[in-house]
């Protein structure tokens, strides 16, 4: 019982410092894009031109933020791949370092949690080293799953929303309207992520870049495969003098080509995918329903027999 009662806290403490984590991250990730992108112009003009209010400092960002500083003077990181890693996955508003702060906390946290808990359990020694190291390594690389799995999921609506954004941009630029204007309209009409990347893209030019180098740090920042295609496209486009409009609308049926492939290779996926689960759950239910039965009625007729 005294067992059960420790292990059940122990798993308790585990998912709230996991929760914790996960929205701590989620509110530093997605809680000030907008505000950062809207105080030097673009939806800053919607709202008047107002600067808008700095997010509120939470005591467990403060605290992961120190812990970074003093982890990152001892520790080697790749602190301009992870910031890139996070510009990918929407958070700009959470520093590389805040990240290795989150990575030592969670890392000590659920090694301490397994070292409390093993040595309460009784367990031998072998069990206290191995699952203490496992449960800090677990805590180490959680945030870095995190950030991996939101850009992955992010990346997904981009490539899923680029077809419709070509279309958009198809329309509006033979309607008269120029690329960045084009752009423009996108950026506002297009849902996140692909609408604040838009929006992104036509600060970065208007603070200074060409539309070439603005276009590439959008494809950096996106690196889809829809994404790289559009860039691409346009950027040699541009070098090239070629029509706007007939490289949207060669664009727009590369799209469309594209989403059937990925259709079809989706669709052929499904009986690889349904394999698993019909030998290894459905299957063994049939043959229970259908043999079970039979057997049944086998014994009891060789049961009467032999009486």
């Amino acid at each position: 019982m005294d067992l059960t009662v420790i292990g059940l806290a122990g798993v308790l403490l585990l998912g709230a410092g996991v929760a914790i984590l996960v929205v701590n991250l989620r509110k530093s990730g997605g809680a000030g894009v907008l505000d950062q992108i809207g105080t030097y112009g673009y939806v800053a003009e919607a709202t008047g031109g107002s600067e808008l209010d700095a997010p509120t400092r939470r005591p467990l960002d403060s605290l992961a933020g120190r812990m970074g500083d003093i982890a990152a003077k001892r520790l080697e990181f790749g602190e301009a791949e992870l910031r890139q890693k996070l510009i990918s996955a929407g958070m700009y508003g959470t520093t590389p370092r805040k990240i290795l702060g989150y990575q030592v906390l969670l890392a000590v946290g659920f090694a301490v949690l397994s070292f409390w808990f093993v040595t309460a359990a009784g367990w031998s020694i072998v069990w206290l080293i191995g699952l203490t190291i496992a449960a800090g390594v677990v805590g180490w690389l959680a945030p870095q799953r995190y950030i991996a799995g939101r850009r992955e999921r992010r990346f997904e609506r981009i490539d899923r929303q680029m077809p419709d954004m070509i279309d958009l941009l198809v329309v509006t630029v033979e309607a008269g309207l120029g690329i960045l204007a084009s752009m423009r309209v996108a950026g506002e009409t297009l849902k996140e992520p692909l609408g604040q990347e838009l929006r992104l893209t036509l600060q970065e030019q208007r603070m200074g870049l060409s539309l070439s180098e603005a276009l590439e740090s959008l494809g950096r920042r996106a690196d889809t495969p829809n994404m790289r295609l559009f860039v691409r496209a346009l950027t040699q486009g541009e070098r090239l003098g070629v029509s706007i409009g007939s490289t949207l609308r060669g664009l727009a049926l590369e799209m469309r080509k594209r989403r059937r492939a990925a259709a079809e290779e989706t669709a052929q996926k499904m009986p690889l995918k349904m394999l698993f689960p019909m030998i290894f759950l459905i299957f063994p239910a049939m043959f229970i329903i259908l043999l079970v039965p039979v057997a049944i009625s086998i014994f009891n007729v060789l049961g009467g027999g032999g009486g």
